[in-house]
């Protein structure tokens, strides 16, 4: 009987910690540890996962125009879709450039993207654009290190820029009254605003980035402040008599 009532709180238990564990929709799944983490600060780290994250929403976003707007990779010159999708991102993350486009890239980019008269990749050139024009703000490149800082009024005006680009996206049109690229679209079957989503996203990582950056020289002092009052606590407590008689060694 005693078994029995053992084995039965044991059950009860494993069903509580199992119904007050947090429900799952979408897991977080962060990056393995790697060596280069050991030159990134805190602030270093979050502002690459957001870089990390907003180039993976850019890649959402180009694969999305181009189901949409198949016409618009097919004058990539690439050989497929992907092909196409790579080819863009390839150029971003390297901090390089779009053979049709020259030597145009970040806003110049964006503003050949909404020009009725481009002829070109439309959607390849609006979404190199907008990686880009990330890059440029990170210093040319994609990862921050302890030496690197970032600039938090070219952080809040490339969410601006953003912003923009998602209210062209949606209402800039051909001669014909044709949106120049079929993006978010409303009618009485459908709503589908996941461009509009998307972009939301990156706006808010690069908005918050920019707020923390502009409170870093604050957080640095009061990061200082913190451990000068946390140092006396942080010493090692005698555990007898004996050992707090004895003198700490010198070197």
């Amino acid at each position: 009987m005693k078994m029995l009532r053992c084995a039965l709180s044991l059950l009860a238990c494993l069903l509580l910690t199992h119904c007050s564990s947090t429900p799952v929709r979408k897991p977080v799944q962060g990056d393995s540890f790697s060596s280069a983490e050991l030159g990134q600060s805190a602030a270093n780290r979050i502002a690459n996962l957001a870089m990390r994250d907003n180039l993976l929403s850019l890649q959402t976003l180009l694969d999305k125009l181009y189901r949409r707007n198949p016409a618009q990779w097919q004058k990539s010159g690439a050989t497929s879709r992907d092909a196409a999708i790579a080819q863009v991102m390839a150029a971003i993350r390297n901090n390089g450039k779009l053979a049709a486009l020259g030597q145009v890239r970040s806003t110049a980019a964006l503003t050949t993207a909404f020009d009725p008269q481009f002829s070109g990749d439309r959607a390849g050139t609006l979404i190199y654009g907008l990686g880009s024009m990330l890059v440029d703000v990170y210093g040319g490149r994609t990862e921050l290190y302890l030496v690197h800082g970032l600039d938090a009024q070219q952080l809040a005006n490339a969410a601006y820029n953003v912003e923009v680009a998602s209210w062209l996206l949606g209402h800039r049109q051909n001669a014909d009254g044709s949106p120049l690229l079929l993006a978010n679209e409303i009618n009485s079957q459908q709503r589908n605003l996941s461009f509009e989503r998307e972009m939301g996203k990156i706006m808010a990582r690069l908005e918050l980035l920019a707020e923390l950056s502009d409170e870093k020289l604050r957080r640095s002092a009061i990061d200082f402040g913190q451990s000068l009052v946390a140092g006396p606590f942080l010493q090692f407590l005698p555990v007898s008599a004996v050992s707090s008689a004895i003198p700490a060694a010198t070197h």
